[in-house]
């Protein structure tokens, strides 16, 4: 048996299977930000983009991506999430928004992908929201922070 999971004896990628697995309660977080510049800033406090609101838009997109990830991803199993929070707020002093993501699901794998994605789509609409305004933004520092559940248990990044 290889000791990757996702690859079989002779090399080719593999879905897991979960079926003997129990199920057990399991939630991930996940963070990440994006920089932008001055301008950009001012339009996502004073609300004057023009696509809209940037951090409504941008926190929907994180919850939609979180329950598409196994159409993202090709080996993430689809999860009934039980839950999927998202926030975004602005680092003013250092020019950015920080995404963060919660992704819970009572099933029988974890749910670190889908905070991941999460996180992920929320600073790419970020991006495209104010592409016009500023396109030397920098996503940056996704990560997972702390996951639960599951056979390995509790996780936190130090």
């Amino acid at each position: 048996m290889s000791p990757l999971t996702h690859i079989d004896e002779s090399g080719n990628a593999r879905m897991v299977d979960v079926g003997d697995k129990p199920i057990t309660s399991r939630s991930a977080t996940a963070r990440g930000r994006i920089r932008v510049g001055a301008e950009a800033l001012a339009a996502v406090m004073q609300r004057t983009a023009k696509k809209g609101d940037v951090l409504a838009v941008a926190q929907l997109a994180g919850i939609q991506a979180a329950k598409r990830t196994s159409d993202l991803v090709p080996l993430c199993h689809p999860l009934p999430l039980s839950g999927v929070d998202v926030e975004l707020t602005i680092d003013e002093p250092d020019s950015s928004i920080i995404a963060t993501a919660t992704v819970r699901a009572d099933w029988r794998t974890g749910v670190e992908m889908e905070a991941l994605t999460s996180v992920t789509a929320a600073l790419l609409t970020v991006y495209d929201m104010l592409k016009a305004i500023d396109k030397g933004m920098q996503i940056e520092r996704v990560e997972l922070v702390e996951k639960r559940g599951g056979r390995s248990g509790e996780w936190r990044r130090g």
